[in-house]
């Protein structure tokens, strides 16, 4: 008598450590001596330009036809998680460029976010949260008016 369901010898999500998948990024760019092009300003630009093909699959779908699609076309399941494959993909290299931790830093920005949106207060619903309520030990975010204002100027 089988107690624990079989374990599937193909990857997944639940057995798959970010790291695993950092080092598969890594040596993919590695392999092809690509270093020197995965800087910060390519690859969140890369990140961009992936998520808006992620996005060209919805575009003019509306939301009941693009939930459709999402759960029963397998060809635009494939396309779609291809796209998402190829944000991730980049999102992991920049974490490598920054020698970010990933599961740190998701963390906390998961805190942040909690403090941020408590569920008793947006439960539901969801509401811009005021700008000059800062949270503790964060400075307020300048309107952005003020923050082009003190951009450095490039030529």
């Amino acid at each position: 008598m089988r107690l624990m369901p079989k374990r599937s010898s193909k990857p997944s999500d639940a057995h798959t450590p970010v790291a695993a998948l950092r080092k598969l990024m890594a040596d993919f760019v590695g392999e092809r001596a690509w270093q020197k092009y995965h800087t910060p300003r390519n690859l969140a630009a890369s990140i961009s330009i992936e998520a808006a093909e992620l996005l060209e699959h919805y575009q003019w779908l509306t939301p009941e036809e693009a939930a459709h699609k999402s759960r029963h076309d397998d060809a635009f399941r494939l396309a779609v998680g291809e796209e998402l494959a190829d944000v991730l993909l980049y999102l992991l290299s920049l974490a490598n460029a920054l020698d970010l931790d990933v599961t740190a830093t998701v963390l906390a920005k998961m805190e942040k976010n909690r403090h941020k949106y408590p569920a008793s207060h947006y439960h539901g619903h969801y509401e811009r949260p005021p700008r000059t309520a800062p949270l503790p030990g964060i400075p307020p975010r300048q309107p952005r008016s003020r923050r082009a204002a003190t951009r450095k100027k490039t030529p």
